[in-house]
């Protein structure tokens, strides 16, 4: 699949975080978060985040179902020195191409490691499938790659982001989706009907709502999301008339 998208096509992304220590809950992940943010900002939509052990048939399986589906994919985690990290070589299955230590890796590598210290477990970080392009690893030099629309990353988070900065110019967004969102104290309960018959009326525009509480009151936040100012306005307008008459109706039947 080309990673190649016309501006005006849908651009989406999947992310496939791989680690057995992210599904026990010894580490907290803090990289979907992270990558959401920056597509969301560069016009690309995230579809779907899984999360899998360290099995080599897991991370293909998943691999080769999301590739297929998505525009992009971008894996996180497996890719250190150790024997459970299995990443790079879970992905050259996926792809049926053999995997080896790659020249241009360890060149990269040797940037922070003298000679005598680039041992067989580090070495480990420079198996790249074969016709996979490096991803520059600006901290700790042991590169990620990306093979056809599969970019493979660190699962470190500074190690990732950074990685990701030198990803990001390589993805083809659309225009990034713009938001507008609106508190009242209205109850979500009592807004879901109105805000249903709202969307019939905006089915471009997505609408979400977000209830809140504290001590003192209930509230909801709507979120109104769409890539067109002109109709981000027109529903954003249409909103504020409906909170007002349903706020007007309330203080009536109080």
């Amino acid at each position: 699949m080309s990673t190649d998208v016309s501006p005006s096509a849908e651009a989406t992304a999947a992310i496939l975080v791989i680690g057995d220590e992210v599904l026990s809950g010894r580490t907290k992940d803090k990289n979907i978060g992270y990558l959401a943010d920056v597509l969301t900002a560069h016009g690309v939509d995230l579809k779907e985040v899984r999360i899998v052990s360290d099995d080599t048939d897991a991370i293909a399986d998943a691999v080769n179902a999301l590739r297929q589906r998505f525009t992009y994919v971008f894996t996180t985690g497996g890719i250190g020195p150790t024997h459970d990290d299995i990443t790079a070589d879970s992905v050259a299955a996926a792809f049926g191409v053999p995997i080896d230590v790659d020249p241009r890796a360890v060149a990269m590598m040797k940037e922070r490691y003298e000679d005598g210290e680039l041992n067989e477990a580090r070495l480990r970080m420079a198996r790249i499938p074969d016709g996979a392009d490096l991803i520059v690893n600006p901290v700790s030099k042991a590169p990620g790659f990306r093979l056809e629309n599969v970019f493979v990353m660190a699962g470190v988070p500074s190690i990732m982001q950074a990685m990701f900065e030198s990803v990001l110019p390589l993805l083809e967004g659309r225009t990034p989706l713009r938001s507008v969102e609106i508190e009242t104290d209205i109850k979500e309960g009592d807004l879901a009907g109105p805000l249903g018959r709202l969307q019939e009326a905006f089915p471009d525009i997505s609408i979400g709502s977000y209830p809140g509480y504290d001590v003192t009151r209930f509230w909801t936040n709507v979120v109104l999301r769409a890539r067109d100012p002109d109709r981000l306005a027109e529903a954003e307008a249409a909103l504020r008339t409906l909170l007002a008459e349903l706020t007007t109706q309330q203080k009536e039947d109080e």
